[in-house]
């Protein structure tokens, strides 16, 4: 009898009706499930890796930090675009691919010449129906207002760093509802793409444009939160859960942390998840070093997402968030652009 029940537990756990646990572990499915919990409770801890990128060393123009990073793994490779500060160009892109994140901070730098002048802050992902890659940052134009303007890009081969086309500016002309814009970031459901955008001011904007349209046709912006939070606004995709999730960041001092937002669309509002200093998506509050203490501030960062188009999906139970940090020392006396950013990934701890 004993030997029957058994097996009747074992046909049922192949069939995914039942869990069973070993030495007090939970199963993969009951492991899901108390991670989705976690996440749609808000409560979220980490572990901060060592700093695993820092600024290049060029003796032509040197460079003194490295950040807002843009993530893709592709064909078994990562993929990693960011903002570098140097002392003569003050806002350039770079590019660098590793197998492994050990061997980040030693791969080969590539800065990418799609434009003589200011361009920085990308976002990169594979938009399906061109079968392009798109990379969408922001640069500057004299003759428009905001000088600040979104922009976009492509290629065919992201692992060319000088494949880039040059810049495009998303709106042909300046959206009236807008008087300032930073950090821009698109993402797509199955009939539109949606671009969001922070003012500096508290807000967060949202403008649409149809699949078939992308990357022009763009709506007027509307504000779509407004609260606590200062720039570098990201959102993904929930895989399984049909929800969505935003990541702003906000100031305390001079520190900067993280907050998180959810919302059942993308036009949808978005409702608090982790928003406030003390219950922060990522800061002070809910990390722990894994090595030496490099950094105070978790400042604008990009999930490490589980595909590469233009969903943006990730997996809700393994958030994984690559950022960039510095110690309120290093900083200390700073201006902006001489804060020594370096970047390093929050994994999660139980």
């Amino acid at each position: 009898m004993r030997t029957f029940i058994l097996s009747l537990l074992l046909a049922a756990a192949c069939a995914g009706f039942v869990t069973i646990r070993s030495a007090g572990r939970l199963g993969p499915a009951a492991e899901r499930q108390r991670g989705i919990g976690r996440l749609l409770a808000g409560s979220f801890k980490w572990r901060v890796t060592p700093p695993l990128v820092g600024p290049a060393q060029r003796t032509e123009d040197p460079c003194v930090s490295v950040k807002d990073p843009s993530i893709i793994y592709f064909q078994d490779r990562w993929h990693l675009f960011c903002t570098i500060r140097s002392q003569k160009r003050s806002h350039q892109i770079e590019y660098l691919s590793f197998s492994d994140w050990k061997e980040a901070d030693g791969s080969p730098r590539h800065i990418l010449k799609v434009t003589d002048g200011y361009f920085c802050a990308p976002e990169v992902f594979f938009f399906t129906p061109h079968d392009k890659w798109y990379m969408i940052y922001q640069v500057a134009d004299r003759t428009r207002t905001p000088e600040l303007q979104p922009a976009w890009s492509t290629s065919t081969n992201i692992s060319d760093p000088y494949s880039w086309s040059k810049p495009t500016l998303l709106f042909s002309q300046d959206p009236s509802s807008v008087k300032s814009w930073i950090d821009f970031w698109v993402i797509c459901d199955a009939e539109h793409a949606h671009l969001f955008f922070t003012s500096l001011d508290g807000n967060m904007w949202r403008a649409d444009t149809q699949l078939s349209h992308f990357p022009g046709g763009w709506s007027r912006p509307t504000i779509v939160l407004t609260g606590d939070i200062y720039e570098a606004g990201h959102t993904y995709r929930l895989k399984g859960l049909n929800k969505f999730l935003t990541l702003v960041e906000a100031r305390a001092k001079s520190r900067r942390y993280y907050k998180a937002y959810i919302a059942d669309s993308l036009d949808d509002g978005w409702t608090a998840l982790a928003a406030t200093l003390e219950k922060p998506f990522a800061g002070v509050a809910n990390t722990q070093d894994s090595g030496v203490h490099w950094t105070d501030s978790f400042s604008h960062g990009e999930l490490l997402r589980g595909g590469y188009d233009q969903n943006l999906e990730v997996d809700p139970t393994n958030l994984k968030f690559l950022f960039q940090g510095v110690t309120d020392k290093e900083q200390e006396g700073k201006k902006y652009g001489e804060i020594p950013w370096r970047l390093g990934i929050l994994e999660p701890r139980n």
